[in-house]
């Protein structure tokens, strides 16, 4: 912002997309892989800066007075912050725990990610935050430097345990492309570690259906965090750091537990899932070959890793049974939503019928849309 524009109290816009993952879920937090696409849904934040040293957020979902604290108390003050502000103020107390000098600001929030859905309302809000701090007050700020502080918000400042596939995604996803991210790779180096491969089903008359189903889900509750901790307990029982370095499930067989056996089974054998979806889009095949592998890994959700819901459970077999070539839920789980990969033929009707079964369930307020790989965050022009 230059000094006339910020004399004048001229704002600016920045946006932040929720994401699809396409498959790789609870495999982040594990150092595995993950090929999220990001969706034509996204948090806005209208912001500038002022001289008063006083942080306002305000969102238009959540109307009424803007919070505000003095920028010099935001970690202090954490525990008088409503729910959904922690997550920007979050993304302001981590730029100034590294040094970044925050002033005076007012931020504005608005957006049509779906909270609770498993499309990733939370991160896109605190990315959206961090891009327009990155311009406002930090620019030489780097990505992999946005995506650990949009993480670090979230799991210190409002409590919720994520990994970074969610802020990976909304970051760096590039239109028309899956991003795929070796976790491992990224976190461990300045560059590379992640890959754009080609994305586009309306070139082979497909199209990728996202069904919210109106289930909500909460990642700061306990069954999400219970899931790290299994995971985690069953990397050390099999003497490796994560399961990210067990090369086939057939390497399992030293697990007795067997819940740790099959939380380890959903990971191990999801990771080889991503690389075998990965593989066939960076050969150009029909994308129609990634349905079952994305069947298998709602199967895996729901047996091995026991996220899913019967709502979710109960979407995916009607997508299936009205033509879908594949269908999973997508997110932590516990609720949220479910993708359907369908001929561009069968979508209108793939989509009726899942909503006519939830509506049977008594979930009336389910919606549709087709999810389209979009950008990542950055400044609306």
């Amino acid at each position: 912002m230059t000094e006339s524009e910020e004399r004048s109290g001229a704002r600016r816009v920045w946006s932040a997309p929720g994401r699809v993952n396409l498959i790789g879920e609870h495999t982040d937090y594990n150092d595995g892989f993950v090929l999220p696409i990001a969706i034509p849904l996204a948090v806005t934040c209208r912001g500038v800066r002022h001289a008063d040293e006083l942080v306002r957020v305000r969102s238009r979902q959540r109307p009424g007075e803007p919070v505000r604290l003095p920028a010099a108390d935001l970690a202090a003050e954490r525990d008088r912050v409503p729910g959904w502000a922690r997550y920007p103020l979050g993304v302001l107390t981590e730029f100034g725990r590294r040094g970044h000098r925050i002033e005076g600001l007012d931020l504005e929030f608005d957006g049509d990610v779906p909270a609770g859905a498993g499309l990733s309302s939370s991160a896109a809000l605190c990315c959206a935050a961090a891009v327009a701090l990155r311009d406002l007050c930090a620019p030489a700020t780097g990505d992999r430097e946005l995506i650990d502080i949009a993480r670090a918000a979230e799991n210190d400042y409002v409590g919720a345990p994520t990994g970074i596939l969610d802020h990976a995604a909304s970051i760096l996803c590039t239109a028309g492309h899956a991003l795929f991210l070796d976790v491992r790779a990224f976190q461990s180096a300045e560059t590379g570690g992640f890959e754009q491969l080609p994305f586009d089903l309306a070139a082979t008359g497909l199209r990728l259906l996202v069904i919210d189903t109106g289930q909500t889900h909460e990642h700061a509750g306990g069954e999400y965090a219970a899931r790290r901790a299994e995971c985690a307990e069953a990397a050390a029982a099999l003497g490796v750091g994560s399961l990210r370095d067990i090369g086939g499930v057939d390497q399992l067989t030293g697990l007795d537990d067997p819940v740790l056996y099959r939380r380890a089974h959903h990971v191990v054998s999801e990771n080889e899932r991503v690389r075998r979806v990965a593989e066939l889009l960076r050969e150009g095949a029909d994308p129609r070959a990634i349905g079952p592998l994305l069947s298998e890994g709602h199967t895996s959700l729901r047996d091995d890793f026991a996220v899913s819901t019967e709502v979710l459970d109960t979407a995916v077999d009607t997508a299936q049974e009205a033509g879908a070539h594949g269908s999973r839920m997508v997110g932590g789980g516990f609720g949220g939503s479910i993708i359907a990969l369908v001929d561009t033929a069968d979508a209108e009707r793939v989509g009726s019928a899942v909503r006519q079964r939830l509506a049977e369930m008594g979930y009336d307020r389910s919606r549709t849309f087709e999810a389209v790989a979009g950008p990542g965050a950055g400044p609306v022009v």
